[in-house]
């Protein structure tokens, strides 16, 4: 199209209102077609499962390498198995998890596989998380359980800890030199559900006291729609109007920010609206991971 035949009364930045009006007047919802629902404990089992085949693809030298904190593979399953035994503990009703630090609590299994034959640590953590499953089977997924500070109806656990078990499979993947892994799309529906859910609460952890209206679009299977209010406190207590912002990412990149892998800059992201705000949600959304 020339200059002489364009329209002179289409306005330049057209396109771009256009699609923060689109972004704003979307419904909530999820792809179609939707993904097969599945219940928390199996996508616990299905994150366990990915989890266990990685570990059977590393070769000897690929446990000695250095994964995260000061862990190097094997302390990171240790880790893991660590997790497992607290949640099981918790399950139990003991109340000394209840608060314990993630890290500090787990530290003693990791520590304790120094030495240890890989096949030996591999069994032990599938061991721990068949115990786990076990429990889970026979519990019922409404009750509240309270672990390494969080107090969480055992089904959102659940999610939790599939999360937990795909991120760590793909710190391991990165330094194994595998490819990463993507949760299957049902799986990836509860994860992003849970994400959305626990954004309010990252926000207020975080400081984020200024209202914010969260259009959160998380695009492709797995993915959906979220509106979503940040921010209530300044709300109710100063009437303030909340800002309209728009976040339109991928579901597995917005996953691996909130377990806090991947860098906002590095997101395929589409920001509309008070751009300030929406740079404090997706900072606070980086800081959900517990590691």
């Amino acid at each position: 199209m020339t200059a002489e035949t364009r329209d002179p009364g289409l306005p330049l930045d057209l396109r771009e209102r256009v699609i923060a009006a689109s972004l704003r007047a979307r419904a909530a919802g999820r792809p179609d077609p939707a993904a097969p629902e599945i219940s928390p404990a199996e996508a616990f089992r299905r994150a366990t499962d990915a989890f266990h085949a990685t570990l059977g693809q590393l070769r000897g030298a690929d446990w000695a390498r250095h994964a995260l904190r000061d862990l190097d593979v094997q302390g990171l399953v240790g880790h893991l198995t660590g997790v497992e035994e607290d949640v099981q503990r918790a399950l139990a009703g003991d109340p000394a998890v209840a608060a314990a630090d993630h890290v500090a609590s787990t530290q003693a299994a990791a520590v304790r596989q120094a030495g240890r034959a890989p096949d030996q640590t591999r069994a032990e953590w599938r061991g721990a998380a068949d115990r786990t499953a076990g429990l889970v089977a026979a519990a019922d997924l409404g009750s509240q359980v309270a672990v390494h500070g969080l107090r969480l109806p055992l089904s959102l656990l659940l999610i939790v800890r599939a999360f937990e078990l795909w991120v760590h499979e793909n710190d391991i993947r990165q330094v194994a030199a595998l490819p990463p892994s993507a949760p299957d799309a049902s799986t990836l529906t509860l994860m992003t559900g849970v994400a959305a859910r626990l954004l309010p609460v990252a926000a207020a952890r975080n400081g984020l006291d200024e209202p914010v209206s969260l259009h959160l679009v998380l695009t492709g299977p797995g993915g959906g729609t979220w509106d979503l209010a940040l921010g209530q406190a300044a709300v109710s207590e100063a009437g303030a109007t909340p800002s309209d912002v728009a976040i339109v990412a991928d579901a597995v990149g917005f996953c691996r920010l909130v377990a806090n892998r991947a860098a906002v800059a590095r997101l395929d992201l589409h920001v509309t609206g008070d751009q300030g705000r929406a740079a404090a949600v997706l900072a606070a959304a980086s800081t959900l991971a517990l590691d």
